[in-house]
């Protein structure tokens, strides 16, 4: 086999096994919930597995899974939203016990590669309120939409004067 055929199938094997991508890892305050949000890159159509955790006291609790049981203490109280590239953990009656070191870890079927994983440090004192702009970020199409009709918005006020 021709060396730079073999490289070019090493490179093509290995880009497809990279199938998705934690990107960002955030927490806020919902009212008396904790949000945290998941954003991922997936390169594939291969179904996604997922696992919300927390660390503290230097160890690993599972609050919701698809890949593992949660723990009793967090099935009652916690649920998952997933839309596009977006998971979204909400832990109900959030409390100061429930600050720790979040991960969000992310396998899909078929990926070759380690799981992606992120933390992000909960301290109930430090975290902002969940902001309605945030959730109209979600779904781009809005937002762009929006600011592409601000000038025919400005075009009609100066008609009608």
């Amino acid at each position: 086999m021709n060396p730079t055929v073999g490289i070019a199938v090493i490179l093509t094997v290995l880009q497809a096994a990279h199938c998705q991508m934690v990107k960002d890892l955030s927490a806020c305050l919902l009212g008396q919930s904790l949000r945290v949000d998941c954003r991922y890159e997936n390169k594939t159509s291969n179904p996604l597995t997922y696992e919300f955790s927390i660390t503290k006291d230097n160890r690993k609790h599972v609050i919701h899974s698809t890949m593992s049981v949660s723990e009793n203490i967090y099935r009652s109280r916690a649920n998952v939203t997933m839309h596009k590239n977006l998971l979204c953990l909400y832990l109900q009656s959030f409390t100061t016990s429930d600050e720790g070191v979040y991960m969000c870890e992310l396998k899909a079927a078929s990926d070759y590669t380690s799981n992606q994983k992120k933390n992000i440090t909960v301290i109930k004192d430090k975290l902002e309120k969940c902001a309605g702009f945030s959730l109209l970020i979600q779904n781009t199409s809005w937002l762009l939409l929006l600011l592409l009709s601000l000038p025919l918005l400005q075009a009609v006020d100066f008609v009608s004067l």
